[in-house]
């Protein structure tokens, strides 16, 4: 799968779950598939399109998580 549509995080627990819940909601909202992969450090969030990725990365923001491209 490609991975252009990626982010990384860095996340474990309640956090990660808190993250999955975000992540599926934006997709839903956006009608769009996305999935999770291990990361050297962190998680993988990835989503077929640029602007689910985009939420997800201002979700990520706004719970005070760090993401990166990935």
């Amino acid at each position: 799968m490609p991975k252009a549509n990626c982010l990384i995080v860095r996340a474990a627990g309640r956090q990660l779950d808190l993250l999955r819940g975000e992540a599926s909601r934006i997709a839903r909202g956006n009608n769009v598939d996305w999935w999770i992969d291990r990361a050297e450090v962190g998680a993988r969030f990835c989503f077929e399109d640029a602007k689910a990725k985009e939420s997800f990365a201002l979700a990520c923001d706004n719970l005070g998580i760090s993401c990166q491209d990935g």
